[in-house]
């Protein structure tokens, strides 16, 4: 069925024609039948599917329905800020003449940007869980005026922890009888029917066969290589088949920097997009890829999941992945809508393991092709090691300082005498018997005198005068007081000294004794 044929919102016509969208996905069709009604659905619909538009063109058919002034507010939840963001793209596109105002919302990010759409006014809220709750707690997004739900990749936001969060904001929302929800997953799984019975008002369930995705529109195959010579085999597919635009997935961050540095050397104009670097430089990245600034990314499974591609022409796995969702994700960045595409995997001694969980994953044997001495290429750096911790950016590396010193104060404060907390740089006491008062067995500290050592870095708070005697005592086998009107006095009112004013007062005693 084309989009022409549904008799849509002229405005929103207009837009999904500037999509490039002509006839409309099997996902799409089923899920029009529903929700245009106003009916709850859940979906199983594998990324690549479109089942973004799906739910994009449904809230905007439901929205122009109504006057802006009377239109009900929608939520998108999604379980990463790449997704999120590129679900807020499409939205622009798609919306663009309709006057429906979209805004994003994650972390990552200031809030300044995201507390002014709020406070502007916007109609459909697309955003990640963490950001969308803080914005509920502060006031700032008032939820019970959310008429439209939407949650995306549902199965990846339960695997990653946010099933809680996700329940705390249904709660939060108008009840399930008054609000219209939609549901897509991978999976149907246990959790994620429970979650549609509990929160959704008999909802219509849309099953897309995974062996219907990506499986038939993917040209795939394989080539069995050795870990020592898979560099070589990328720079001869590379070379060979010159994709127009690519995308090169390891299962490591380390192989990715090292994969992008070799590619660079050998003069490939490529980035890496790996989970360390801060969304913003990760953004300008996926960016430049979409704009055919640079026709190579490199990345780890950050991207495998909510990265949309027009066009992209090949997926290599330098690593074939541990996960069989994982590939059948990864390869799915290619081949999107409709369209045609390649994956290629290179499989090493390492990664075979993980092969036949894949194929049967799929249900389908991927074709093996054996490479000729011809596609080996040489690798000019082949000699040279590439570290990470020369190509994560300044920020990065402040970050990793950081860690590093905070774990150095951790292990000082396990040492030995880590019963005595002080503040700041600690000077290492030095303690000379003390002078005996006649007539009493108990021993005055007035001879205790701090001596600068040595300095140890130490976490920095105060210390009381009870503690530090009561360490005295254990630590010598003796009793120590303090005899000084002045320091009984100001006990009274504040028990917690820092060692400057203790060793002042000290001095001060010996002084006037």
């Amino acid at each position: 069925m084309k989009f022409t044929e549904l008799n849509l919102n002229e405005k929103l016509q207009h837009g999904i024609d500037d999509a490039g969208f002509v006839k409309c996905m099997p996902v799409q069709e089923i899920t029009f039948t529903h929700t245009f009604m106003g009916k709850d659905v859940y979906v199983q619909s594998q990324t690549g599917t479109g089942k973004t538009a799906a739910f994009l063109i449904s809230i905007f058919y439901l929205m122009l329905q109504n006057e802006p002034n009377k239109r009900q507010k929608a939520l998108v939840i999604a379980p990463t800020r790449e997704l999120a963001d590129q679900i807020g793209r499409e939205a622009e596109v798609i919306g663009r003449h309709t006057g429906v105002k979209c805004g994003t919302f994650y972390g990552g990010v200031g809030y300044n940007r995201q507390e002014k759409l709020l406070r502007d006014g916007v109609d459909i809220i697309i955003g990640t869980p963490g950001r969308l709750i803080d914005f509920s707690k502060s006031g700032k997004l008032d939820l019970k005026k959310i008429g439209i739900l939407v949650i995306d990749e549902a199965d990846r936001l339960f695997d990653m922890g946010f099933l809680p969060d996700i329940r705390k904001m249904l709660k939060k929302l108008p009840s399930k009888s008054h609000r219209q929800s939609m549901l897509y997953s991978a999976t149907l799984d246990h959790r994620v029917k429970k979650i549609a019975s509990e929160y959704m008002n008999d909802a219509e369930e849309v099953e897309i066969e995974p062996d219907q995705i990506t499986v038939e529109s993917v040209s795939q195959k394989l080539y069995h290589v050795g870990r020592e010579e898979k560099m070589n085999l990328l720079l001869g597919i590379l070379k060979t088949e010159q994709p127009r635009n690519a995308i090169v997935f390891t299962n490591t961050k380390q192989k990715a920097v090292e994969v992008a540095k070799r590619l660079k050397h050998n003069g490939f104009n490529c980035q890496y997009i790996i989970g360390d670097l801060p969304q913003k430089k990760r953004l300008q990245i996926i960016d430049q890829l979409k704009s055919d600034k640079i026709p190579y990314l490199i990345a780890t499974d950050v991207a495998s999941r909510g990265l949309h591609i027009d066009d992209l022409e090949m997926v290599i796995n330098y690593d074939l992945p541990e996960n069989s969702e994982s590939y059948v994700h990864r390869i799915g960045r290619t081949a999107r809508v409709g369209k045609s595409g390649k994956a290629i995997s290179l499989v090493c001694e390492k990664c075979v393991y993980n092969l036949e969980a894949i194929e049967s994953y799929t249900k389908m044997k991927i074709p093996v092709e054996w490479a000729e001495d011809n596609l080996f290429e040489e690798d000019k750096v082949a000699s040279m090691n590439f570290s990470m911790s020369n190509n994560i950016d300044g920020r990065q590396k402040r970050k990793t300082n950081n860690k590093r010193k905070n774990n150095q104060r951790r292990t000082s404060s396990n040492s030995k005498d880590k019963h005595i907390p002080v503040q700041g740089k600690r000077p290492i006491i030095k303690v000379e018997r003390p002078k005996v008062v006649k007539d009493s067995k108990v021993k005055v500290c007035n001879a205790i005198k701090p001596i600068n050592v040595e300095k140890q870095s130490r976490p920095s708070r105060n210390v009381s005068i009870d503690e530090r005697l009561e360490y005295y005592s254990k630590k010598y086998g003796e009793k120590f007081i303090v005899i000084n009107d002045r320091v009984d006095m100001k006990k009274k009112k504040n028990r917690n000294f820092s060692i400057k004013g203790i060793s002042s007062i000290l001095k001060k005693r010996k002084k006037t004794s």
